[in-house]
């Protein structure tokens, strides 16, 4: 039965690069509101994850529903893909997604990478649509870099910018990438703060971080994966605090986060 408070829902999911399988039957649910945190360590899939969910790389086997509704698939196996092009786009708008990178287009300000998809992909009208994108840039703390370019800002302000973008989406979710991995740790705070402060908004989000801090202070439920499949997952204080798997500890304690 699906989830039907859920957003996203993936049940017995499977990814595969040729031979090789990087997901081996993963089942995830992100109620409305809930923050739920990949962990997990490099190569175990998390962020192969992620770009399921938003249909960013073809899965072979298993079902992603978004609001209870599944995505139709064309063909079997490797040969599986997506079989409806507006049920992609439609849900891949409703799924913002903030990437490691930032992404942003250099020769445009930042205001304008912030209205550039609600414009040509959503259809928009730009003058609400900057009038959003001000609001958004302001909400992550950057309202006065408006006409300046990506170059001109620091990494972490390159990130909230990225996130202002997906927020100007309207989205029904948000998915992180490893939001914070490409900055220093000082600039890595600036982003944490708007993480919070979306989460304490009651915002849908997955995150894929290395940040175990984040993952504890923000998530309802925290998942760790491990070659591909989930190992443990459960609320952050028993994960962290009461962790049951020897193979999460052994992560735990490589990251500095173990008891």
């Amino acid at each position: 039965m699906a989830d039907t408070n859920a957003v996203l829902e993936i049940k017995d999911l499977h990814k595969s690069y040729g031979e090789l399988e990087v997901i081996k039957g993963v089942d995830i649910a992100a109620k409305r509101g809930d923050v739920v945190s990949l962990i997990g360590s490099s190569g175990s899939g998390k962020s192969t994850l992620l770009r399921c969910c938003n249909l960013l790389e073809d899965s072979q086997q298993g079902d992603i529903l978004f609001k209870g509704e599944p995505i139709k698939w064309a063909g079997s196996g490797l040969a599986r893909r997506p079989a409806d092009a507006k049920q992609v786009l439609r849900i891949r708008t409703n799924l913002s997604m903030v990437f490691q990178q930032f992404n942003l287009w250099a020769h445009m300000t930042i205001l304008e990478n912030v209205m550039e998809a609600p414009v040509t992909v959503l259809g928009r009208e730009p003058g609400e649509v900057e009038d959003a994108a001000r609001k958004y840039l302001t909400k992550v703390g950057i309202g006065d870099k408006c006409d300046a370019f990506p170059a001109q800002l620091s990494g972490g302000q390159q990130q909230r910018a990225a996130i202002a973008r997906a927020l100007c989406m309207e989205p029904e979710a948000l998915l992180f990438d490893e939001p914070t991995s490409a900055l220093d740790p000082e600039l890595e705070q600036e982003v944490v703060k708007v993480i919070k402060d979306l989460a304490a908004e009651g915002r849908t989000m997955m995150i894929v971080t290395h940040d175990m801090n984040l993952a504890a202070d923000v998530s309802d439920n925290v998942v760790f994966l491990h070659q591909g499949r989930i190992e443990e997952q459960g609320l952050p204080e028993d994960v962290f605090g009461n962790t049951q798997s020897e193979r999460l500890r052994g992560f735990l304690a490589s990251t500095h986060h173990g008891r």
